[in-house]
């Protein structure tokens, strides 16, 4: 039988390379984690808009149905004049349907207590709606707009939303700026800790932003997407992991 010495010096001798296994893969893991380099790189591009889109509302209230969409329709007759003497094409007014509501007013007694309602007649809404890529001169007709009132209709002129059609172009772009600015900064890291730049392992794109330009608009999780402004900031971020040799 083996003596119990020998026995305990060879339980011994077998924890110690295990431990020496399990401490070596340790600082192996540790080295490898040390060969990575992880940076983030920032793009920014300023554009300007060459999509616009105006729209305005019009209403009359009447009595009577027909006599309220009688004076509807002389008002869109007359918008529809106006614009194109500001020239703009027929085929660029878009009108809506006519939105039909039925008014009332609440009766009440001398005390203030509710007695009923009160048919007080029909309000109809119509909107006409501009799309142009000509954006200075929509810009400016929908300030001027309010013109309109000297003929008698009540023109409601709503704010212009301002795209760009050529969006993919610019994200591209800042991919491509955001990408180089990522490399710069991991070769610096690799440079500085004397070491140079590996293979590139990840890359995970960040959310694209567009925000009015010069504007404390904040960036949001699932991505700003700016209509109010018409010249804007596009941003891009993109993460990208690299070997460190």
């Amino acid at each position: 039988m083996m003596k119990p010495a020998i026995t305990t010096a060879i339980i011994i001798g077998l924890c110690a390379i295990i431990a020496f296994a399990i401490i070596g893969n340790a600082f192996k893991y540790r080295s490898k984690t040390m060969e990575t380099i992880v940076v983030t790189g920032l793009a920014e591009k300023d554009f300007n808009s060459d999509l616009i889109v105006w729209s305005g509302s019009y209403s009359r209230k009447a009595l009577d149905l027909k006599t309220a969409y009688a004076t509807l329709k002389a008002d869109e007759n007359t918008i529809r004049t106006y614009l194109m003497n500001k020239g703009i094409s027929a085929g660029q007014m878009v009108f809506s349907s006519v939105v039909i509501n039925k008014e009332f007013d609440q009766r009440q007694d001398e005390s203030g207590r509710l007695l009923g309602q009160e048919f007080s007649g029909y309000n109809l809404t119509q909107t006409v709606t501009i799309q142009s890529n000509e954006v200075n001169k929509i810009d400016k007709i929908s300030r001027e707009a309010t013109e309109l009132i000297q003929t008698g209709v009540e023109f409601n002129s709503s704010a212009p939303l301002f795209y760009n059609t050529k969006l993919n172009q610019v994200k591209m772009e800042l991919l491509g700026k955001a990408s180089a600015d990522a490399k710069a900064r991991a070769e610096t890291i690799a440079e500085n800790a004397g070491s140079s730049l590996g293979k590139l392992k990840k890359a995970t794109m960040g959310v694209f932003q567009i925000t009015g330009k010069n504007s404390n608009e904040d960036y949001s999780y699932g991505g700003a997407f700016n209509t109010s402004n018409r010249y804007k900031t596009g941003s891009i971020t993109i993460k990208m992991e690299f070997a460190a040799n």
